[in-house]
């Protein structure tokens, strides 16, 4: 079974960990953004084929866990998503038994983490990514944004340029080592994130010498 309605409830809640749309900086949602409830991931999978092509987006209504509410689950949900081209962005609060999780059309210049990727292409070789979803990937191979793929907080490493120029700077590397793992993934991102060689290099440059002055991007 799966329900609707339009409101504001909930788009002025606080924001939680965001996916990929987040992670690209991806502005807040409209508060009259539809809340869909779905009962189970076949109901968001219905609700999904029938709606993708002609909708912006919706928030998607998911009981948290270890409550008496049943529904898809956040995972079940961002696979469904993957397969018609859509992506997960800011999460919200809506009342003591749900969230709301924001999904939509993946945007034109959305990147893709790592995770994703190889989601997609499992879904692509059992079969069950549809041509929406299929289309997306093929628009990231085609520039460039595929192969840009970012890792998570948990496996992303170190890259050389960077590490290059903390040795030089043994105070910048010294309190790079004491940052937190959010502290630490948000430069390695923004780092990862960046086309331009020459754009790279300067925020390099930019992120060492903050660190040598003992600053942080987050609190």
């Amino acid at each position: 079974m799966t329900r609707s309605t339009t409101g504001a409830q909930g788009a002025a809640g606080e924001q939680g960990a965001a996916g990929e749309q987040g992670a690209a900086g991806a502005k807040g949602v409209p508060a009259e953004r539809e809340i869909v409830y779905c009962a189970s991931a076949e109901d968001w999978h219905v609700w999904l084929r029938q709606n993708a092509g002609s909708s912006d987006g919706i928030r998607l209504a998911i009981a948290k866990k270890g409550g008496a509410h049943d529904g898809v689950s956040y995972a079940e949900a961002l696979d469904e998503a993957l397969c018609v081209g859509w992506i997960d962005g800011q999460k919200n609060r809506l009342d003591e038994h749900h969230f709301l999780q924001n999904f939509g059309p993946r945007r034109a210049r959305s990147i893709w983490s790592q995770i994703n990727r190889d989601k997609a292409l499992a879904f692509i070789e059992s079969g069950r990514m549809q041509p929406a979803g299929l289309a997306e990937v093929e628009r990231a191979k085609a520039d460039g944004r595929w192969e840009r793929a970012y890792a998570g907080s948990k496996t992303i490493e170190v890259p050389d340029d960077l590490a290059s120029a903390l040795l030089q700077n043994p105070d910048a590397a010294a309190f790079f080592e004491t940052l937190s793992s959010v502290n630490r993934y948000a430069i390695l991102f923004r780092i990862g994130s960046v086309k331009r060689a020459e754009t790279r290099a300067r925020k390099i440059t930019q992120y060492v010498q903050m660190l040598e002055r003992g600053e942080t991007l987050h609190p």
